[in-house]
């Protein structure tokens, strides 16, 4: 009862206090009638209290989001299902559920009643415009009288996740050089097939097993001949994330660096689909291989999570790659570099791997002064050029630029020829 009178409302509040006025004015004008408004007056909420506090319901919520993964701008759906699990009726329930600002507001739905070992569903929307894991939930469920003299909090303990990853846009399909290296079982070849009794063969060498002597080929050509072992190939693509935090401009979701996230989960879904065994580095740390089965949902929760670094260095993010490079395919994300960072992403072209960067002026994300513009340009131009002189495919990405129109870019590369022609029409550093 204690619990329910600390439960009244700013109704409930009022009419005891008009109860505490009329019973004052009552006594000291000798009115009895009015006496007995006080008495009424006071009586309501406290019966209010009394029929909320003296109600003790069991009850079983059960929350489920549909997606549980979803893009950014997207909308998904929550759905609660409360049961009631005793034999008495409930009241008038006021489910709430909690949410964080970047869903929305609050979602309030009335239940009147929940007959006995009855269920009920209810469901709202929610939309968030920036990456994350957002928390839904506890459940509140506050109880009330009719009047709505009086009202109670319970909630739940449980919580939801929901994830919101980034946008995702579809590829066109080019044909990538530097799609195979090392070994693997995933896209085996043999490097000829004349039929099963002409195996491609080579040279014994000193120490092979002689079960692999293949005797048709070494009467035909008299010298001693092994089969040759299948030689496995598989695409493997290797996707780096620059996050340093000075690379990168912009604010909310219209960031440079949000534009970067996007095109990273953009190139790396679309490699999945093509077949190959992805790797994704960030400069915050994070190195991971995707599985066969799991590795999208991976690939997309890390992505939902990456921020920016305030120390992110591009010789610690080579070193990182390094570590485990064997070759391939290495697509790298990167802000706005200087002409000595283009240079550290030289050491990314070891055991013959294909580098495509795509080179985002994040300096277009902003306004700048015409002078600040010309120098930023011609900054950018440069770093382009020492990117393309060191091996790399460039691919330069301005404010506004769409991924699916670059992607094929990144197919056909940018010669040196063609970045020392556009530096050769630069007019006092702005290339036009």
């Amino acid at each position: 009862m204690r619990e329910a009178l600390r439960g009244l409302t700013t109704r409930g509040r009022s009419f005891l206090a008009a109860a505490a006025a009329a019973g004052i004015s009552a006594i000291i004008l000798g009115e009895r009638d009015l006496l007995r408004v006080a008495v009424l007056l006071a009586a309501l909420p406290l019966l209010a209290a009394a029929y909320v506090g003296r109600s003790r319901y069991k009850l079983a919520c059960t929350r489920s989001l549909d997606p549980g993964r979803t893009p950014v701008g997207s909308s998904a759906r929550v759905i609660l299902r409360l049961q009631n699990m005793s034999r008495l009726p409930t009241g008038t329930l006021l489910l709430e559920d909690r949410l964080p600002y970047a869903l929305g507001s609050r979602p309030r739905v009335v239940l009147e009643r929940l007959g006995a070992h009855q269920a009920s569903s209810v469901a709202y929307t929610v939309r968030a415009d920036v990456r994350g894991r957002y928390p839904i939930g506890p459940l509140v469920i506050r109880l009330t009288d009719p009047f709505g003299l009086c009202e109670l909090t319970r909630s739940f303990p449980s919580v939801d996740k929901l994830v919101v990853i980034p946008q995702v846009v579809t590829l066109p399909t080019v044909r990538l050089a530097g799609e195979y290296a090392g070994t693997g079982d995933s896209r085996a070849r043999s490097v000829a097939v004349h039929g099963e009794d002409d195996a491609a063969t080579r040279e014994y060498r000193r120490g092979d097993d002689l079960r692999r002597v293949h005797w048709r080929s070494t009467a035909r050509t008299g010298e001693l001949m092994v089969r040759r072992e299948e030689q496995p190939w598989e695409s493997r693509a290797t996707v780096v994330l620059d996050t340093r935090v000075f690379a990168h401009r912009g604010e909310g979701p219209t960031a440079s660096f949000e534009w970067a996230v996007s095109a990273a989960a953009s190139i790396a879904m679309h490699l999945r689909q093509q077949g190959y065994k992805l790797r994704l580095v960030t400069g915050t740390g994070i190195d991971i291989d995707a599985a066969e089965v799991a590795g999208e949902g991976v690939i997309l929760d890390t992505l939902a999570d990456v921020k920016t670094a305030q120390n992110g260095d591009i010789s610690i993010l080579v070193e990182q790659v390094r570590r485990r490079s064997d070759g391939g395919l290495v697509i790298g994300i990167f802000g706005s570099l200087t002409v000595p960072e283009a240079e550290l992403l030289a050491g990314l072209r070891g055991n013959g791997a294909t580098c495509i960067g795509f080179a985002i002026d994040s300096s277009t994300w902003v306004n700048l002064t015409p002078g600040e513009r010309q120098e930023s340009d011609s900054e950018h131009a440069a770093a382009a050029l020492a990117l393309v002189q060191n091996g790399w495919r460039s691919v330069p990405v301005v404010h506004g630029s769409t991924l699916p129109q670059l992607w094929p870019a990144a197919a056909r590369g940018s010669s040196g020829f063609a970045w020392r022609a556009a530096m050769a029409e630069t007019v006092g550093g702005v290339i036009r």
